[in-house]
């Protein structure tokens, strides 16, 4: 496959990523699509075990200079590294009935997939455990964590199968998984987060507490983001079925000032926690999101 390069990244924008076919080859994809733009990788620091030795090339770090080596034999050599970070990586996808909704071809559930794959994906590549959980008011279905190449297939087909469930309990999974874990590891969310904000947030602070890192994608429609509807409609609420007549142009200042509180509310209180938070808008690129969790995971090891 073709790697993914400058004005190219377009290829990243959702709905046409949705139409490539297979989840490994989406997630192939946005991963290629983003490290190809990286002028260094993120993650330059971690712990590493030695690879080979290859000649010193002008713009390397002279500091991977090895200076024993150039004593003995007169030549700049460099020391190769290969990653060995043994991270342990829980992906928590909600599937709830309200992660079914899109006012574009992208629902946030497809989106979600799409960003957990590509996760799942990123991480097999640098060796790091992965873990998978579906959840809606009960887990769905669940991966345990594991490194092996059929490993990453068995987590990508479970994500290919991933259907809108029932109603929403985020803080379920939260407090079941921080009650099992038993090692220091990176916990990822994935959600829409449309529930009990109080209970989303203290499960997620059991978690931190617990030492995990944790990463929430706070997965949200652009119709929900603005409420860019114009005309009177008929609203019916995903997870209880219930409707309600409404006038856009009545309820749109509420409305925003509502979502608004609701993010900054996520926003803050994730932030005191040591938790980061990224508010992340199904109609943009999905770079966007893969970036946020390279740049925290660059940031913490």
């Amino acid at each position: 496959m073709s790697r993914v390069a400058g004005n190219e990244l377009s290829l990243l924008d959702p709905a046409i990523v949705a139409r490539i076919g297979s989840l490994e080859l989406i997630a192939r994809t946005i991963v290629e699509g983003v490290l190809v733009g990286l002028h260094r990788s993120p993650f330059q620091g971690f712990s590493v075990e030695f690879s080979e030795y290859r000649q010193y090339l002008p713009g390397d770090d002279p500091t991977t200079i090895d200076w024993k080596l150039f004593a003995r034999s007169d030549r700049y050599c460099v020391k190769k590294f290969e990653e060995e970070t043994n991270l342990t990586c829980h992906l928590l996808l909600d599937v709830s009935a309200s992660m079914g909704y899109g006012s574009h071809p992208v629902a946030k559930l497809q989106y979600g997939a799409f960003l957990a794959a590509s996760l799942a994906y990123l991480m097999h590549r640098q060796r790091d455990g992965v873990g998978l959980t579906l959840f809606d008011e009960r887990v769905v279905e669940s991966v345990p964590v594991g490194t092996r190449g059929e490993h990453l297939r068995r987590v990508l087909a479970t994500l290919s199968r991933a259907a809108v469930g029932a109603r929403s309990d985020v803080a379920m999974p939260l407090n079941q998984l921080a009650a099992r874990l038993t090692r220091r590891g990176l916990v990822v969310l994935i959600s829409d987060l449309l529930d009990d904000p109080t209970g989303i947030i203290d499960g997620l602070k059991h978690l931190r507490f617990r030492g995990s890192e944790v990463l929430v994608f706070h997965t949200l429609d652009p119709f929900e983001l603005t409420f860019a509807f114009e005309h009177a409609a008929r609203f019916e609420d995903l997870e209880t079925a219930d409707e309600v007549l409404v006038v856009p142009a009545q309820v749109r200042e509420h409305y925003l000032e509502q979502i608004q509180g609701l993010v900054e509310r996520y926003r803050r209180e994730l932030r005191l926690a040591d938790i980061d938070y990224y508010l992340v808008d199904t109609a943009r690129p999905l770079d966007t999101a893969l970036l946020a969790y390279l740049s925290t995971r660059g940031r913490r090891w």
